[in-house]
């Protein structure tokens, strides 16, 4: 497996278990799996920024990525109301 495999791997595990606490936490509350939220997202971000290092996506192309999707959420979700 190349760094590029290996990292794209590596963040669809993460992302999984992302997912998987975020389903726990709305099933069973917040006060039981905060802690296992933090860690997940914190893994997660880990991952992003080293895709950023290995030059898969750069840091511009997120930000742009990520002002797109918030403008969205403006405008279709009650997020920021």
């Amino acid at each position: 497996m190349d760094k590029l495999d290996e990292v794209l791997t590596i963040t669809q595990e993460e992302c999984g278990e992302l997912v998987q606490v975020i389903s726990k936490v709305r099933r069973f509350g917040m006060d039981s799996n905060r802690d296992h939220l933090v860690k997940e997202a914190g893994d997660v971000l880990c991952m992003i920024d080293l895709l950023i290092e290995q030059g898969i996506i750069s840091k511009y192309e997120l930000d742009e990525a990520v002002k797109a999707k918030r403008e969205k959420l403006c405008v279709w979700s009650n997020i920021f109301t």
